[in-house]
C-alpha cells in the first residue's frame, strides 16, 4: 500500500470512529433528556467522511432514523466517499 492509500485509510478510521462515538453520545443524552450534540456537527463528520460510522451508529442505536435528512444525507455521503477512496485506489494502480 503506499503512503497516501495508508493516509487515507487512517484518515477514514478516525474520522468514522469519531462520528460513530458522536452519533452514540448523542442518543445516550437524548434518553438522559440533556445536552444534546447540534444535527449539524453530526451531518459534518458524515460530510469530513464518517458517512459509514454516521450509518453504522443510526442503525445500531436507532438514533435519526426518523428524519428525512439523515436518512437520505448520511447514506448519500457515504456513496461519495467510498467512490472517492476508490478513485484514489484505482489512481494508485492498488486495485
Amino acid at each position: 500500500m503506499s503512503a497516501i492509500q495508508t493516509l487515507l485509510c487512517g484518515f477514514y478510521l478516525t474520522v468514522n470512529l469519531a462520528a460513530f462515538v458522536l452519533f452514540a453520545v448523542d442518543k445516550r443524552r437524548a434518553v438522559r433528556h440533556t445536552w444534546r450534540i447540534r444535527e449539524r456537527t453530526l451531518l459534518l463528520t458524515a460530510l469530513a467522511g464518517g458517512g459509514a460510522g454516521a450509518l453504522a451508529a443510526m442503525l445500531l442505536f436507532h438514533h435519526k432514523i426518523r428524519k428525512a435528512k439523515f436518512i437520505l444525507v448520511v447514506p448519500l455521503l457515504t456513496l461519495i466517499h467510498l467512490a472517492l477512496a476508490a478513485v484514489v485506489f484505482l489512481q494508485t494502480g492498488t486495485i
